[in-house]
């Protein structure tokens, strides 16, 4: 246990609450942690799974009669807790009667007070934006119209001023970019292109790519049958930036996307003009050089991450985003693409591939529909295995990842991934990482619950690695060796950045992309349709669906579309 742990669990004990939470609170308060925790028992709120009552009951034993219900550091503490509730749930901003309206539930007679409270300790800020607004400026009517009134919203620090950067940096790109080629010469070079690669791109893809060489900041937008027709268009783009000397980088969020990518690639081309690296490889190289910057699955790469790309960019950058639109938005806070299409300061295009989608990309689009129809599999790509419990469901997983899909499809369980849609409960990633490390690679988890020969998942950032990419611990020493999906060695320092990888949730998962799928969908559990397409897009060549919900799969995907998120981003481009 190091030091700081030490220090914050010996605070813990001393106001009552279990020292269990001791490595999670230190990290999440950084250095100086305990002393901060020591003069504010309510910074226990800082861990999602600590509750109002339980910081207020710890508070009072702690500070005894000066645990008052006005206090400021409980109103800003209270503030901040649920800001960062709704960060969770993927929203940048909440808007200010809004953020009143949550504090006052949890009994704060004058929300105000808190929201006061939490700007003055700098556990919150405030951002204004304008009123949106459909009316055009008339002059035409007498007078000079009324400018909009602004709205005022909250964040957490550091939520906001990373969509504030992201706004600001997009801004910075769109003002005096000048065009890569004019659209003629772009246009010819794409024929060009495909003419040396023998193959063909649709006449939408071609006026998307043309769109990409003439505006500074494009989305692209794709389907679930496009891989392709992505790929295509990359090593298009690809003889752009060779034509023009600009230079490309093309980047997909994690490792396995990144070599997913370069698998299609290499598909449409022999030497293709592009490789694809990992977000997080990319940004170690930081500055990024290139003047075409591509963003693949962009839809899975949240506000802050992006604004940490984009910053990275040179003035005459032309950055293109690659998504699908239909995917969950990303596991962290945000919507990025939707937000730059939606703020129409950037242009968008399709990237979309001729002739009937293939049995994954059939099913996904009926998903999208609301409906989970039965599609013909001639090869197998599609496989549903329903389940009568969550146990059956464990079993089965095991069974489809040892023998069933490198049977009958040819994919060994090191390219195969299991996604859950939940993390506990006994159809959960947790009991099936158990599962399948008691199958593929026993032993007692020396390593802080890992063995050498682990899969993993990264929940961390490091040099050349990001959250969410998934590999094989490889040595254990002063630093854990793990072996990325693209075949590369990284070095990860802290233990806890790792995670057992057999199984992960669906919003891990979100930006990855492997041969093979395993989705387990347990009973009693919430499935949304942008869930369930999400994890049918992470599949290549093969999906199994493991239900074990009796019916709440199919419910699910036709209830439950969307939730939309609150955000600034497209205020802040439209304002710029």
């Amino acid at each position: 246990m190091s030091e700081a742990v030490e220090q914050v669990s010996a605070v813990l004990d001393r106001m009552g609450a279990p020292p269990a939470l001791a490595p999670r609170l230190a990290a999440a308060l950084g250095p100086g942690g305990a002393a901060e925790l020591n003069a504010n028992p309510w910074l226990l709120l800082r861990l999602p799974q600590v509750t109002v009552e339980q910081a207020d009951f710890c508070a009072r034993r702690h500070l005894g009669e000066n645990a008052r219900p006005g206090d400021p550091r409980r109103l800003s503490a209270l503030t901040a807790h649920v800001l960062r509730m709704s960060a969770r749930r993927g929203h940048t901003v909440v808007e200010e009667k809004r953020l009143a309206t949550l504090v006052g539930q949890l009994g704060v007679p004058r929300p105000s007070d808190a929201l006061e409270a939490a700007v003055a300790e700098e556990s919150a800020v405030v951002l204004e934006s304008m009123e949106d607004s459909d009316d055009d400026f008339d002059f035409e009517e007498g007078g000079v119209p009324e400018v909009p009134d602004t709205e005022r919203y909250y964040a957490l620090p550091d939520v906001g001023h990373a969509e504030q950067r992201l706004g600001d940096q997009l801004l910075r790109l769109m003002s005096g970019n000048e065009p890569i080629m004019d659209s003629a010469t772009a246009g010819e070079t794409v024929d060009e292109a495909a003419e040396k690669g023998g193959f063909t791109v649709a006449e939408t893809t071609r006026q998307a790519l043309v769109t990409a060489t003439l505006r500074p900041v494009t989305v692209l937008w794709h389907g679930p049958g496009d891989a392709g027709e992505v790929a295509r268009a990359l090593v298009c783009l690809g003889a752009i930036a060779t034509d023009s000397q600009v230079g490309i980088a093309v980047a997909a969020p994690t490792a396995q996307a990144a070599a997913a990518l370069n698998a299609d690639l290499a598909a449409v081309a022999e030497e293709p003009p592009v490789r694809a690296l990992s977000l997080p490889e990319l940004l170690s190289q930081a500055p990024v050089t290139a003047g075409l910057v591509v963003l693949q699955e962009s839809m899975s790469v949240g506000a802050a991450r992006t604004a940490e790309l984009v910053s990275s960019c040179g003035d005459e950058t032309h950055l293109v985003l690659l998504a699908d639109p239909r995917q969950a938005p990303s596991a962290t806070p945000g919507q990025v693409a939707l937000d730059v299409a939606a703020s129409r300061a950037a242009h968008a295009g399709e990237v979309a591939a001729p002739g009937e989608p293939g049995p994954i990309a059939e099913l996904a689009l009926g998903v999208a529909d609301g409906d989970v129809p039965d599609v013909a599999a001639p090869d197998r790509e599609v496989v549903r295995v329903p389940a009568a419990s969550a146990e059956e469901a464990a079993h089965r997983v095991v069974q489809l990842l040892t023998d069933s899909i490198p049977r009958a499809i040819g994919v060994d369980p090191e390219r195969t991934q299991v996604i859950a849609s939940r993390e506990d409960g006994p159809a959960g990633a947790r009991a099936l990482n158990a599962a399948c490390k008691e199958r593929l690679n026993p032993g007692p988890g020396a390593h802080g619950g890992l063995d050498v020969g682990d899969r993993v998942l990264l929940a961390a950032d490091g040099p050349g690695y990001g959250p969410g990419d998934t590999g094989y611990l490889r040595e254990v020493g002063e630093r854990a060796v793990v072996e990325l999906s693209d075949g590369r060695r990284v070095e990860v320092a802290d233990p806890s950045a790792l995670r057992p990888g057999w199984a992960i949730t669906v919003a891990a998962a979100h930006g990855g992309r492997w041969p093979a799928v395993v989705g387990v969908f347990p009973p009693e559990v919430p499935v949304s349709r942008p869930q369930v397409y999400t994890v049918l897009t992470r599949a290549v060549r093969h999906v199994s669906l493991v239900d074990v919900t009796d019916g709440a799969l199919a419910t699910g995907v036709r209830d439950n579309a969307a939730v939309q998120r609150t955000t600034r981003l497209a205020r802040i481009l439209r304002e710029g």
